[in-house]
């Protein structure tokens, strides 16, 4: 049986003693780090959580670190519920109006051997269709990503696989094979800055192409759908192999990569179907 960390030892693991005035001082004079750019009295997560900068090196949580998820029972739109997965230190919402999701979360990241991310679902079995426009309506941390996810498990660390566009224009197919294994993924950049693999994709990019993303289910087999700029979407890339059991939870999210602080993600022109080859 999974043991469920206290708050006080949640604090303590990473080296991240309980936030105190010194505490938040010592990280505000981090540069770059996300406390440095964080709201005044924002929560303070564990050291390892922060974002990758040139001070600062994020890694992956101290094995056995699990928060648990809060659920929350009401409908939203197509979605029978809602939950914070992984119950990041700061709570996520989401509201629906005219077709489009809002999605505010926090959360450190939906990688490495557990996820933070605020995550809209059904309870499915069988094969199918996920498809979302997404945008990022108030800017924010490049590296944020909107998900199209479909899991085992609510548990923080569950086997799953999704696709993600982040704000810096990245999109992507990943997978966590198994309960609390690292994720891998394929991961795709396009524009005359950065390619393939790294670097960042052109601003155009970010606010023009690339901005549909889907996800289909066949049987054990994922793959990724995209439209890039605005044609009808097509499979990119190869699919991925992972056996999921019903029911499983599928559904939309967003995860800020900022462990303390809340943005803003917006999904609309919703697909989601019991049947594959329905993404469009």
């Amino acid at each position: 049986m999974r043991k469920i960390l206290s708050l006080a030892a949640i604090a303590a693991i990473g080296a991240a003693p309980a936030a105190t005035p010194a505490r938040a001082q010592e990280h505000a004079d981090v540069p770059g780090s996300s406390v440095a750019n964080s709201p005044p009295g924002a929560p303070i997560a564990p050291d390892w959580a922060y974002p990758q900068s040139t001070v600062h090196n994020q890694v992956g949580p101290a094995p056995g670190f699990h928060r648990p998820t809060r659920v929350d029972n009401r409908a939203i739109g197509v979605f029978s519920a809602q939950a914070d997965v992984g119950g990041a230190v700061a709570p996520g919402s989401a509201t629906f109006a005219n077709g489009t999701y809002t999605i505010h979360s926090a959360g450190y990241n939906v990688w490495y051997t557990r996820d933070e991310f605020r995550f809209l679902f059904n309870k499915m079995s069988g094969d199918v269709s996920l498809a979302a426009d997404i945008a990022y309506p108030n800017g924010g941390f490049g590296d944020h990503k909107a998900l199209l996810v479909i899991r085992q498990s609510l548990d923080d660390d569950a086997k799953e696989a999704f696709v993600a566009l982040h704000g810096d224009g990245m999109f992507h197919l990943a997978q966590r094979p198994e309960p609390g294994r690292r994720i891998s993924d394929m991961e795709y950049r396009i524009g005359s800055r950065g390619g393939l693999p790294g670097g960042k994709s052109p601003d155009s990019l970010v606010t023009l192409n690339a901005k549909r993303i889907g996800i289909e289910k066949k049987g054990n087999q994922f793959t990724l759908w995209v439209s890039e700029q605005g044609e009808p979407m097509h499979q990119f890339g190869a699919p991925i192999t992972l056996d999921i059991t019903a029911p499983f939870y599928v559904g939309i999210g967003f995860s800020s990569h900022l462990p303390g602080v809340a943005e803003t993600a917006t999904l609309s022109n919703v697909v989601l179907e019991n049947r594959a080859g329905r993404v469009h």
